[in-house]
């Protein structure tokens, strides 16, 4: 796994106790015991996942987390809380955090709930840059090769595109040679696995 977890807590003793799971675990973590410190410090170029305590001093956790959020980073976030939090943490997760625990906690749980939140925030950025090259691709069409590209996704033949769009057989198997050629794919199966439904919306 790269990245570190960051576990802000005011509380030494659960922050030595993650710190020390984690580590057993294989997983680089790091303690901050306040928002404030931890905010100061920017660590997120190495940040998976920040595990964070609802109520601290100054700052608490939601205030935190809102901050997180206004700064345009979407790191995952756990919260910490005591039962009379829950409402609070209920509150988060409808705002984006990840998930919350209760304390005591138990100690595998939390873990393995980073591990989770740390894959599936990996997997969400992946699948946000496979849209956003795909996006790219298909604006590097020109206007007729995106009407020659809908056609295709239908399953319209060459003639059939050709008589739809009024130009001749030949012009149509040039932009079908374009577009697969710019999108990256060998057939029109393929082009249609690759855009679904999003390219005859778009």
């Amino acid at each position: 796994m790269s990245g570190m977890i960051h576990i802000v807590d005011d509380e030494e003793a659960i922050r030595d106790a993650l710190a020390f799971l984690l580590a057993s675990r294989g997983v680089a973590a790091r303690g901050w015991a306040s928002g404030e410190e931890f905010l100061a410090a920017q660590p997120l170029e190495d940040c998976a996942c920040v595990i964070l305590d609802v109520r601290m001093g100054e700052l608490s956790g939601p205030e935190v987390f809102e901050r997180l959020r206004a700064m345009g980073n979407p790191v995952p976030v756990i919260f910490l809380t005591g039962h009379a939090d829950v409402p609070v943490a209920v509150r988060t997760l409808k705002a984006g955090a990840f998930d919350f625990v209760e304390k005591p906690f138990n100690d595998n749980q939390i873990v393995d709930l980073a591990l989770r939140a740390i894959a599936a925030h990996k997997a969400a950025e992946a699948e946000a840059a496979a849209r956003r090259d795909l996006a790219a691709r298909r604006a590097t069409l020109s206007g007729r090769e995106d009407e020659v590209l809908r056609a295709m996704l239908t399953g319209a033949l060459n003639k059939q595109i050709a008589d739809q769009l009024g130009i001749a057989m030949r012009t149509v198997e040039v932009h079908r040679g374009r577009v697969l050629a710019k999108m990256g794919v060998r057939n029109a199966i393929e082009l249609a696995a690759l855009l679904g439904a999003d390219g005859r919306e778009g």
